[in-house]
């Protein structure tokens, strides 16, 4: 209370602060609730109404979260998120830190891929330029950070290792993929790879888009992994070496548990940029959640509610992204008690 009255300036501020954030607060009130359209009712009324047309998000809400995926099938990328998220839910314990955790998802993930292309067990055939929504924006990112983390690790220890071919070869790709925007390695992978393979030979546009997410995921990762790496005392390389550690145990068993716990605050943040980062895939014609929220909002029997959606559209993006920010700070507690202790 102090730092808010403490002086007559101060105070001033914060009641003028206070007023504009009522006055904020009653606008918005009036416009999302009060003199909203709510679902059931029709477009005509939206375009009658002065306040927020949630009615739209009613009826649009499948096109929204699916896409363009058929109507009847739309079954399958709605157990495909529901997957993604048990996984994710799953896997924030650290006690399901285990090879049964990464086995279940691998598998997971190659039969959530398989459901969505269907073509099996009496399941209708639905090609990857049909999906869209939240099932492609999750995949991605899953993907993008399941198999760039990994590389990642890899790239880091290579960066930081003895021999120097892999050191250079690291350093290459590190240097080259953070010097090049996201963009235009989407760009290369839809445009410029599919020119440069073999006649008839054709690789699927999801996957080109993948593929450019996980190269850029790890190439940064790399580099948040290597500042771990760093900032390990030297005295812990020569006590694993003074108990006849192999390199291997050395790096699985002391320096990669060390160097992880000390960098994952930049982990996090890396991880939350490349899950906003999968938007960008509607510049190379991929229907993401994002995309997909601007395809419905063409329907000419409805008003264009852009606030309503992309509202809609930022408070999934915010749910997944406040709560894995909130799940790192929990983890790095965690970990500084272990250390205490």
């Amino acid at each position: 209370m102090h730092r808010l009255f403490g002086t007559a300036i101060s105070s001033v501020a914060t009641i003028v602060a206070l007023g504009l954030g009522l006055y904020a607060l009653s606008r918005f009130a009036d416009w999302s609730l009060i003199n909203a359209v709510w679902p059931g009712e029709s477009g005509a009324m939206c375009r009658q109404a002065t306040g927020a047309c949630w009615a739209f998000l009613g009826e649009k809400l499948n096109q929204i979260l699916f896409g363009i995926y058929p109507p009847a099938q739309q079954w399958r990328p709605a157990f495909v998120c529901a997957f993604i998220l048990f996984m994710v839910v799953l896997s924030l314990n650290p006690r399901q830190w285990r090879l049964r955790t990464v086995v279940l998802w691998l598998v997971g993930m190659a039969g959530s891929l398989a459901l969505m292309q269907g073509g099996w067990f009496g399941l209708e055939r639905v090609p990857t330029a049909s999906w869209g929504g939240l099932p492609v924006t999750l995949l991605l990112a899953v993907c993008a950070l399941g198999i760039g983390m990994p590389l990642g690790i890899l790239l880091a220890l290579a960066r930081r290792g003895s021999l120097p071919v892999a050191r250079f070869i690291a350093t290459c790709v590190i240097e080259l993929i953070r010097g090049l925007p996201l963009i235009s390695l989407l760009f290369m992978a839809s445009i410029v790879l599919p020119i440069m393979l073999p006649a008839g030979m054709t690789i699927d546009s999801l996957l080109r888009a993948g593929i450019a997410l996980t190269i850029f995921s790890a190439a940064y990762l790399a580099e948040v992994i290597r500042g771990g790496l760093q900032s390990l005392p030297a005295g812990q390389l020569e006590a694993s070496r003074a108990l006849g550690l192999s390199w291997w145990q050395m790096t699985r068993l002391v320096v990669l548990p060390q160097a992880m716990r000390k960098v994952i605050a930049p982990l996090t943040n890396t991880a939350i940029v490349m899950i906003k980062n999968t938007s960008l895939v509607l510049i190379v014609g991929l229907f993401d959640l994002l995309s997909s929220g601007r395809a419905a909002l063409t329907d000419p029997a409805w008003p264009t509610p852009y606030v309503e959606t992309y509202f809609f559209i930022a408070a999934i993006y915010f749910c997944i992204c406040f709560g894995l920010s909130r799940y790192s700070m929990w983890l790095e507690r965690r970990f500084k008690k272990g250390e205490l202790r």
